[in-house]
């Protein structure tokens, strides 16, 4: 692609909302690889994942992820971020985690391009609400258990006045719960499962960096999972999957390769045996 080809002949460039997949490099798209490539400028969180970032020359990258002191750049900076770089004639990549539009607020800074006349593409990736359960052993969907899946954020807009998720309706599908950066959370969309009749019984998996070279998952149920957490100090990014289907893993793991360690059995090494329910 040439200078000319990135820009809508007025100079202003192209923005491309990328979505990079989980985060093993080999689950790129082709397109996204390319674009990636070409790019002048790529605007980046965490979540594409150390090997990805790692692809992209530090001249180029511009971390609009987390700040030192833990705080987060506001997403108004990154909406205007991207025009700015646009309007100098840049062909920008955003490049997000899994999917643009799977809680990645592709849809928001879409809307904000499309206001201020910047043309953009959007390229989809694989979404980390199903190739992070699939890589850990877990389908989504059964035809021996379940019929439907459900995703759902763990973190919400902190703006909100109230949350928009309606744990009740939910429980009530019957159907696979996954929650995206729910680890924090996580005692508390629980408990309001169990209150909504969730049986405490229910499977849930967490799985921590799915798809990287270090990823982990750790199952329980929906009594003990909080509690498993803890023990495995699971940490973001990690999907959380509740239903029968969480239970797959434990039947397939053995000839699973490349499905991540036990998170458990890890901590009880780690701990020299101590503990665990295993």
């Amino acid at each position: 692609m040439t200078a000319d080809d990135a820009t809508d002949g007025n100079g202003v460039g192209t923005v491309h909302l990328v979505g990079s997949g989980p985060g093993d490099p080999e689950l790129l798209t082709m397109k996204a690889a390319r674009l990636i490539d070409e790019a002048d400028v790529v605007l980046h969180d965490k979540l594409p994942g150390p090997e990805i970032l790692g692809m992209i020359p530090a001249e180029k990258r511009e971390d609009v992820g987390k700040r030192a002191g833990g705080e987060w750049t506001p997403q108004e900076y990154t909406n205007n971020r991207l025009v700015e770089l646009a309007r100098e004639g840049n062909d920008v990549v955003r490049l997000k985690g899994g999917d643009p539009f799977v809680f990645g607020r592709g849809g928001e800074e879409m809307e904000h391009l499309a206001d201020n006349g910047i043309p953009f593409e959007v390229v989809p990736g694989i979404t980390s609400a199903v190739a992070g359960p699939g890589s850990a052993g877990i389908p989504v969907t059964h035809r021996d258990h379940v019929s439907s899946v459900s995703f759902v954020t763990g973190h919400e807009d902190p703006t909100k006045d109230e949350s928009a998720v309606d744990w009740d309706a939910l429980a009530a599908t019957g159907g696979t719960l996954v929650v995206l950066m729910g680890v924090g959370k996580l005692p508390l969309y629980t408990a309001e499962l169990r209150e909504a009749g969730l049986d405490g019984d229910t499977p849930v998996a967490l799985i921590e960096r799915a798809t990287w070279p270090d990823m982990r998952v750790a199952t329980g149920t929906l009594d003990t999972i909080v509690d498993v957490r803890d023990e495995a100090d699971i940490e973001p990014p990690a999907i959380t999957v509740i239903g029968e289907v969480a239970a797959t893993r434990d039947r397939v793991k053995r000839f699973l390769q490349g499905g991540g360690a036990d998170a458990i059995s890890e901590a009880d090494a780690t701990a020299g045996g101590a503990g665990g329910d295993e």
